[in-house]
């Protein structure tokens, strides 16, 4: 896995998913942002982290049930012990919402080993308590089911499918209030570099149409405009 670093982790903690989509489709990328996943609860800064993945099939009866939580070696079990510390688990439901990804106990323990958050595109359980908890949860909503009632866990950190993106071991994934894209990580650095830029001069051209400028020559900025952002910059 291409190494993470610290100054881009704090850019892409700055910079919103509106933003990231905007250069990642200047990149050519247009399919990076999870469909039907949100938030669930508070939110007090950008979920931000590489990809650790679980994927689930469809379940089948004679293999799911309860009993099956005794092997420490369940795969869902084992994912949550085995994502490593900063990292985002990103689970694969296949869109299906009529069973939970996680629950109460399981967030709680992904909390307490220090992983960065957690992204399904299921369902999840206990979501009251879940989203008092100082924890990034992303998913497509509430879902009492067990897990096992559809979803079949098979392996980590493989590629998979959440919300429609291919989402690679490694990839960053960066979430807040829009919900989640996935950047590949060979890209991260310099899209967090050029969204950081991106919205430090959006900033600027706001505040002009806070004044009362027309969107022609401010958004987006012709040579006039870009002369007075650098001017606005040095001072």
């Amino acid at each position: 896995m291409l190494q993470f670093s610290s100054e881009t982790r704090r850019l892409l903690s700055g910079v919103s998913t509106a933003t990231l989509t905007t250069q990642m489709m200047k990149r050519g990328f247009r399919n990076i942002y999870l469909q039907g996943v949100q938030r669930l609860g508070r939110l007090d800064a950008n979920l931000v982290g590489p990809a650790f993945t679980l994927r689930n099939i469809p379940c089948r009866e004679d293999l799911d049930h309860p009993g099956v939580f005794a092997d420490a070696e369940h795969p869902q079990r084992r994912a949550i012990e085995i994502t490593p510390e900063g990292h985002v688990l990103v689970i694969d439901c296949r869109g299906d919402t009529r069973a939970a990804s996680a629950g109460e106990i399981l967030i709680t323990r992904l909390m307490k080993r220090g992983v960065a958050g957690f992204v399904s595109d299921g369902g999840v359980r206990d979501v009251r308590p879940i989203s008092e908890l100082p924890f990034p949860v992303f998913c497509s909503g509430p879902s009492a089911p067990l897990n096992l009632a559809r979803h079949h866990a098979v392996e980590s950190n493989v590629p998979i499918g959440c919300g429609g993106v291919a989402v690679y071991p490694g990839d960053i994934v960066v979430g807040d209030h829009d919900g989640v894209v996935v950047l590949p990580a060979s890209l991260a650095a310099e899209v967090a570099i050029d969204a950081a830029a991106q919205e430090e001069l959006e900033g600027f051209l706001l505040e002009r149409i806070i004044e009362g400028a027309a969107l022609p020559g401010t958004y987006p900025p012709n040579e006039a405009t870009l002369a007075a952002y650098q001017t606005w910059k040095k001072s």
